[in-house]
C-alpha cells in the first residue's frame, strides 16, 4: 500500500474529504518547489499534484499553459524535477503525484523514468493523453514500483467504461467536471452532481472532481457528491499573485462538518 492508498484509507475512516492542489514544477524557478510543497502540506493538502512542463499540453487551459511556459523558460526539465523531489521527499509526508504527458516519459525512457521516479519518492502519475487501451505500456511497471496510475473519466464516458476504468485503480479516480480544458469556471452544469454520484456509485475507489474548481463554494458543492476535489488553475493564480491566505482558505473549505455519503 503506497502513500496514496494510505491517505485515502485514513480519510475514509475519519469521514473527511480530500483536497489536492496542483502546482507547476519550475514555475518561478525550480528552487521554489520545496517552499510551495511544504506550504501546501502545512495548509492541509491531502496530496499534491505536480505538473511537469511540456510544450504541447493539450489538456491544459491558459493559466497552466503559461505556468508551463514560464517553467520551461526557467530551464525546468523532468530530470531536474525528479532530483528536486528526491531532495525534499524526506521532509514531505503527503503523496506527491506527477501530472505529465507521455512524450517526456517516452523521451526519458519508460523504465528509466519509473525507476528514477520511484527512487525520488513519486507516489502517482496522472497521464491525460494515455488512453486506457494503451496503458499497459507503463501501468504494470509503475504499479510494481509502488507508483499508482491515477485514471481519468469524463462527462461523456459511458457508465460501463467508467466502471471498467475505476476497477483498475487503487488510489482515486479523477472525474473531469467539464467538457474541455482546465481553467477556473464560475459555475457548473446542473446535472454535474448527479453525474458525480453515478461515478461514485460504480467506483470501488474514491472519486475526486477536477477541472474548473476555483472557489470555496465550488469545493463545498462538489464535496456533497464525491470524495474530494483537485484545484489547479486557481492555485497557480494565487501563488502567482502572492495571495497565500486565499490558498489556505480554499484548502480549509474542504473541511466541512456535514458530509453526504
Amino acid at each position: 500500500m503506497n502513500r496514496v492508498e494510505k491517505v485515502f484509507q485514513s480519510l475514509k475512516q475519519n469521514k473527511e474529504k480530500a483536497f489536492v492542489p496542483y502546482i507547476m514544477a519550475g514555475d518561478g524557478g525550480l528552487e521554489t518547489l520545496a517552499e510551495k510543497i511544504t506550504f501546501l502540506e502545512k495548509a492541509g493538502a491531502t496530496a499534491i499534484e505536480i505538473g511537469i512542463p511540456f510544450s504541447d499540453p493539450v489538456a491544459d487551459g491558459p493559466v497552466i499553459q503559461q505556468a508551463g511556459i514560464r517553467a520551461l523558460e526557467a530551464g525546468t526539465t523532468l530530470r531536474g524535477v525528479l532530483a528536486k523531489i528526491a531532495e525534499i521527499r524526506p521532509i514531505v509526508h503527503i503523496p506527491l503525484i506527477f501530472m505529465t504527458y507521455m512524450n517526456p516519459i517516452m523521451a526519458y525512457g519508460i523504465g528509466n523514468f519509473i525507476s528514477d521516479a520511484s527512487r525520488s519518492g513519486v507516489d502517482g502519475l496522472i497521464l491525460p493523453d494515455l488512453p486506457a487501451e494503451e496503458e499497459e505500456i507503463i501501468a504494470p511497471i509503475a504499479e510494481r514500483s509502488g507508483i499508482e496510475i491515477i485514471r481519468l473519466v469524463t462527462l461523456t464516458s459511458p457508465l460501463e467504461r467508467i466502471e471498467a476504468i475505476a476497477a483498475k485503480g487503487k488510489g482515486f479516480l479523477y472525474a473531469v467536471t467539464v467538457n474541455g480544458i482546465t481553467g477556473a469556471r464560475k459555475e457548473f452544469k446542473d446535472e454535474l452532481g448527479k453525474h458525480l454520484e453515478k461515478v461514485k456509485d460504480v467506483s470501488p475507489i474514491p472519486v475526486l472532481a477536477g477541472f474548473g474548481i476555483s472557489e470555496p463554494e465550488h469545493v463545498k458543492e462538489m464535496n456533497q457528491h464525491c470524495d474530494g476535489v483537485i484545484v489547479g488553475s486557481k492555485i497557480i493564480e494565487l501563488f502567482q499573485s502572492g495571495e497565500l491566505a486565499k490558498v489556505e482558505e480554499l484548502i480549509a473549505s474542504s473541511k466541512i462538518e456535514e458530509i453526504k455519503l
